[in-house]
């Protein structure tokens, strides 16, 4: 794709010269001045996949940064957490900025990749959002929990109803835990796994829902209104960071380095910090 894109500009910068020639002969001081506003052949395009909130809205702040160092980027909005990767294997995309490193670790055992996480860029804290019930201590006994249905962040949810003194987890289970390694359930919750995106829509039919940080904003939450946030200092803060992915063969290449040093710059965090409210957090 990236080959395609210079061509097509190259052949665009060809005909025009072509016509002006014809036209008058002599370029124009108009006519280099206009010239010299369109993109220059030699810049180097990538195409990332992002979720649409925060990371393409994160990815736009980047995007003049990004061009002022002869980096055009593309920003290719995608809604599920499949097609990002996908698109980085086939090669329709140079990278992508939706996950973090153990939902990476378990698309490429189940599908047999190799991506690769060449940098950490914020985190967003799950949180517990009240559906039929608004109030943690007075969740009901027999309960209905709305939680992920991926293996990493069902875990993560685990570990935040467990945070919250809810349910207890086999101390060693960590990252990994899944209903199995739940060792005390009071309120014998029972679990309604939804995809990630369908969590908030789900609200009204459960007590509560542990719900990932960006589709909490995408469905017009705060996490101001959450009863109960994971911990900053916790675990889920250290291993969570949304990350920006590629394939191993582009893993040193210098376009997206630079596109992660820029996402790592103090005028991005700032950025995230003044917009999102701590539903994002930077992490540089």
């Amino acid at each position: 794709m990236k080959h395609q894109i210079r061509k097509l500009i190259a052949a665009s910068l060809t005909l025009a010269l072509a016509l002006s020639v014809t036209a008058c002969g002599t370029a124009t001081k108009t006519d280099s001045s206009a010239s010299a506003d369109k993109p220059k052949a030699e810049n180097t395009v990538i195409r990332v996949g992002a979720n649409i909130t925060p990371h393409s809205e994160i990815l736009e702040q980047a995007k003049p940064i990004l061009a002022e160092k002869g980096i055009d980027l593309e920003i290719v909005k995608l809604e599920d957490s499949i097609t990002p990767n996908t698109g980085v294997i086939e090669g329709s995309l140079d990278a992508n900025y939706f996950q973090h490193v153990p939902y990476l670790e378990q698309f490429n055992q189940e599908n047999g990749s190799d991506l690769v996480s060449i940098g950490a860029i914020h985190y967003e804290p799950f949180g517990i959002y009240a559906g039929k019930t608004t109030d943690l201590a007075k969740l009901p006994d027999g309960a209905v929990v709305a939680v992920p249905n991926n293996v990493t962040n069902e875990a993560r949810a685990l570990l935040l109803l467990a945070q919250e003194g809810i349910i207890t987890l086999n101390e060693d289970a960590g990252i990994n835990a899944t209903v199995e390694d739940i060792t005390s359930n009071p309120k014998n919750i029972s679990f309604k796994e939804l995809a990630p995106e369908q969590l908030v829509n789900a609200l009204p039919d459960v007590d509560v829902a542990v719900i990932n940080g960006n589709y909490a904003i995408e469905g017009g939450l705060h996490v101001s209104q959450a009863l109960a946030v994971e911990a900053n200092d916790g675990l889920a803060a250290k291993t969570y960071g949304n990350i920006i992915a590629t394939s191993p063969d582009k893993e040193k290449d210098e376009a997206l380095k630079t596109l992660v040093e820029v996402l790592q710059s103090e005028e991005i965090s700032k950025f995230i910090k003044d917009t999102y409210d701590g539903a994002v957090v930077p992490l540089n």
